[in-house]
């Protein structure tokens, strides 16, 4: 009778064991059903886009009346001396800057304006969504050349229920395409390897651990 008892036991912790195991692969094969994420995934030839809630400081040479400082609109959009409207989100500074000198042209012979961009939100599409167990999930203003190191550092790093070798950025530049990131190795471990290059409109999403 003990040996069929202890006999059950042992085939109950086998198949328990099995159990968990079976478990653990499907959650390794979950996570790599990813590919890696490129490490050199920057763009070179980056021109800052202007978006709602940025700042920007217009200068009209000779013209300091009509020289000032305003933040653009929620609607993407700002107001200045003469120009009663203009659609400023979506353009580059150098972009604005000869569409302000278009508009004052109706009232000003050869205006000559530089558009200087003082607080940086940029447009939506653009920022760097972070979601999921950081510390501080939040959107970012995406910038030359920024790694998943820079993004990580500015949400404050991980949570304890983070599970930070399963986290992916969702490219929205390649159609959604998903890739996997080592976000513990990178943050715990200081496996620089793990570090990548970001991009605009990037999201970084990272799962709760379940063990």
């Amino acid at each position: 009778m003990i040996k069929s008892i202890q006999f059950t036991s042992r085939k109950l912790g086998l198949a328990l064991g099995a159990a968990a195991l079976a478990l653990l692969q499907g959650c390794a094969s979950s996570s790599g059903g990813h590919p890696p994420a490129p490490i050199s995934a920057g763009v070179s030839d980056y021109s800052y886009i202007v978006g709602a809630g940025d700042n920007i400081n217009i200068i009209v040479w000779r013209n300091p009346e009509l020289s000032m400082a305003v933040p653009v609109r929620p609607d993407g959009k700002i107001a200045t001396p003469l120009i009663d409207e203009l659609v400023a989100q979506g353009k580059n500074p150098i972009e604005l800057a000869r569409e302000i000198e278009k508009q004052l042209g109706k009232y000003v012979r050869d205006p000559v304006v530089t558009v200087i961009v003082t607080g940086f939100v940029g447009p939506y599409s653009e920022q760097i969504r972070v979601i999921g167990e950081a510390a501080k999930p939040q959107a970012l203003p995406y910038k030359q050349k920024m790694s998943l190191l820079d993004v990580m550092i500015t949400v404050g790093g991980l949570t304890d229920f983070a599970s930070g070798n399963e986290a992916t950025i969702l490219r929205s530049s390649e159609g959604g395409k998903q890739y996997s990131v080592r976000l513990k190795d990178l943050i715990k471990r200081g496996d620089v390897s793990a570090n990548v290059e970001m991009r605009p409109g990037d999201v970084l999403i990272i799962p709760q651990s379940f063990f």
